[in-house]
């Protein structure tokens, strides 16, 4: 499956990386001497500001956060095995796994302090696999071929750039296509006027000098897949979260051409590619140039005829997987915050109804195996993280694949629900958010950690909740999940409504819910606290300096704190794409207002407690924007407690840097909104 590229940190992934972590002991930390009822700070983190933290904090928690799912990566191109990505409990960080079977005992691939962000099998025989990683949370990943007997890996592209493994040219032998893109550490000054993806074949197996396949201008090329003949391959070109292009390019000469939209067609809406369709002679694609959300179509490349395929489904769909056979296509539909699975004939559209026997949540994820007539498909709820399974397309079998781990001992039937719940905003536009309340043994009205998802194009959805079950089961603490306007899955209209000079009205969408919180009867208006990750992480600042007199306190973990410096130095290949979202500071005018809705300009009236968290080797929100907030608030004597982690990136990947965050946070609601 082919999905956009990703531009600031969803909810999801915030809670994967920051909020979710190990179930042992922390390693050995800076302060080895300290008492054993205080929970040291790990070796990497500077701390600021931070009162002693109990150790009994963290192993109170350990109980939710020992629960880990399995990710769906891969099927093996032949055999009826596959690769999933897991977090052992107790690891510091999720790695990559093989599966012989369903149900078999996960087989350890990688290990290592860093991440496997992604990885594919050689797409013929399945002799090896590549996969991507980073170091120390910069982003500059690498790609290395793994030996899956012997787990040997070698590094297969040079260092000095960000590489992925975007497709793969599978005659007259196996060749991976590696899109690159530079990164500024190695740019004179930091930074690039201008940026070049370049797309290039290379042998893992011989990791010889590649041929460049395209030089292609600006950093959101991405979704590569080979047509049948060999002969071209497809490709989408991101340019903001309400405009993309698919594109054409041959692999003998690299000559581009822009299929969707077409050439002269006056057309701004997203076009993503999807895959080919067996014959070749069809590209599906997902496109809201029909309607207000995304749909799944087929474009006819003979004719250009476009046929909406998923046109009954009034919510955005993501891109689809067909069978061997080209004979069904399997999308997700993402249901008003529920991903659903969905089942078409490719031939006809029309729906496959799915067994009695699915199981119930949400299903994230869904492949079909290239040679077999099943899908993989991955689901998660409140009740447990991602566990995968497989269908059986012939006689609608379900099979359980992985099972959770660290889920003994725990009541999982007895985890809250979460509910939509949706309010006014200050122009009658209706939005909604995700409410969970905790038991109902948390008498009178309970205090609400208002989190905040990043984006600002992502969206809250319904799901495992990991940590956070510790904050309602144990202290009591409701949550509750806005999806503001800007945020994606409700309609091109709404996402494009925190646009430029637009930014504040979602700052007002916030101040609209505290006020629906006062209508619910067992929700605490008086003791809010805002939370959230990098464009959360911006929300929770502007809550605190434009809010300050209707929260308890904020939580930004790697937010923006200046759109100007922000934009100044992000790294270059995603610059332009977010001028898109919130304006071009080089525009006086723009840049003046840019100014003046950032918090660093009103730090002043930042008077609540505020917790910033934030890695140092941060690509997206270089650490500057949490330093800078920081250092203006302790300037005026704020208290203001701050957590930089020297290994970590876009949120805290390590196990005991992620203790030790939940750890401080769980100190700071219980001084800040007394659960």
């Amino acid at each position: 499956m082919k999905h956009r590229p990703s531009t600031l940190m969803t909810i999801a992934a915030l809670a994967a990386i920051v909020l979710f972590a190990a179930c042992t002991t922390p390693p050995a930390t800076t302060t080895s001497a300290a008492p054993a009822a205080v929970l040291p700070a790990p070796a990497a983190m500077r701390v600021e500001g931070v009162p002693p933290i109990a150790r009994a904090q963290i192993d109170a928690a350990q109980r939710y956060s020992c629960v880990a799912g399995h990710g769906f990566t891969d099927w093996h191109p032949t055999r009826r095995e596959m690769l999933v990505s897991h977090r052992v409990p107790g690891a510091s960080t999720t790695q990559l796994f093989r599966v012989r079977s369903p149900m078999a005992a996960p087989e350890a691939l990688t290990d290592g302090a860093d991440p496997v962000a992604n990885a594919r099998w050689e797409p013929s025989e399945g002799r090896y696999i590549v996969f991507a990683r980073g170091r120390g949370g910069d982003e500059a990943f690498q790609l290395f071929r793994l030996d899956p007997e012997t787990r040997a890996a070698v590094q297969i592209t040079p260092d000095g750039q960000r590489h992925a493994l975007a497709g793969w040219l599978k005659t007259p032998r196996p060749m991976a296509i590696v899109s690159s893109v530079p990164l500024d550490r190695t740019a004179t000054g930091g930074t690039r006027a201008e940026i070049t993806t370049t797309l290039s074949l290379v042998d893992p197996m011989q990791q010889a000098p590649t041929r460049v396949l395209a030089q292609l201008p600006g950093g959101g090329w991405s979704g590569v897949d080979v047509a049948p003949d060999a002969t071209q391959l497809a490709i989408t070109r991101y340019l903001s979260a309400g405009e993309s292009e698919v594109w054409l390019i041959g692999i003998g000469d690299g000559q581009r051409r822009r299929l969707l939209p077409a050439a002269g067609e006056p057309l701004r809406a997203t076009h993503f590619s999807s895959h080919w369709s067996a014959d070749g002679q069809a590209l599906y694609i997902t496109s809201d140039r029909a309607s207000e959300f995304r749909e799944l179509m087929r474009y006819d490349l003979a004719s250009g005829a476009v046929t909406r395929l998923s046109a009954g489904t009034p919510w955005d769909v993501a891109s689809g997987s067909s069978s061997a056979d080209g004979r069904l296509l399997a999308f997700v539909a993402n249901v008003d915050g529920r991903d659903e699975l969905r089942v078409l004939d490719a031939a006809t559209g029309t729906a496959r109804p799915l067994p009695a026997a699915m199981p119930g949540g949400s299903t994230t994820r869904a492949e079909f195996h290239p040679a077999r007539a099943e899908l993989a498909f991955v689901v998660n709820s409140t009740q447990g993280p991602a566990q995968v399974h497989t269908l059986d397309v012939g006689s609608g079998g379900v099979t359980a694949w992985t099972r959770p781990a660290g889920i003994e001992g725990l009541d999982v039937a007895s985890l809250p629900e979460q509910q939509v719940v949706r309010w006014k905003s200050f122009d009658g536009l209706t939005v909604s958010g995700i409410l969970t309340l905790p038991p109902a043994r948390f008498t009178g009205r309970r205090p609400v950690l208002m989190s905040v998802h990043g984006g600002p194009e992502a969206q809250a959805k319904l799901g495992w909740q990991g940590r956070d079950n510790h904050l309602l089961l144990e202290l009591g603490i409701a949550i509750l999940q806005p999806n503001v306007r800007g945020s994606s899955g409700y309609g091109k209209t709404f996402l494009a409504l925190d646009n430029g000079r637009r930014r504040e009205d979602s700052v007002k969408d916030m101040a609209t819910a505290i006020t629906w919180i006062a209508t619910h009867p067992r929700l605490d208006a008086g003791r809010v606290v805002v939370a959230g990750g990098s464009y959360g992480g911006y929300m929770a600042l502007a809550a605190s300096t434009r809010l300050a007199d209707r929260i308890a306190g904020a939580v930004s973990v790697v937010g923006i704190s200046n759109f100007v410096s922000f934009l100044e130095n992000t790294e270059s290949y995603r610059r332009d794409l977010r001028r898109v979202e919130y304006g071009d500071e080089r525009d006086p005018a723009m840049r003046a207002f840019l100014q003046d809705i950032s918090p660093l300009t009103h730090a002043a009236r930042i008077t609540k407690p505020l917790l910033v968290a934030q890695g140092k080797n941060d690509p997206r929100v270089p650490w500057t924007e949490s330093e800078q907030i920081v250092r203006s608030l302790q300037a005026r004597g704020t208290p203001v407690w701050y957590l930089l982690a020297d290994n970590e990136g876009h949120g805290f990947a390590r196990r005991e840097n992620s203790d030790y965050y939940f750890a401080a946070l769980m100190q700071f609601l219980q001084q800040t909104i007394r659960p």
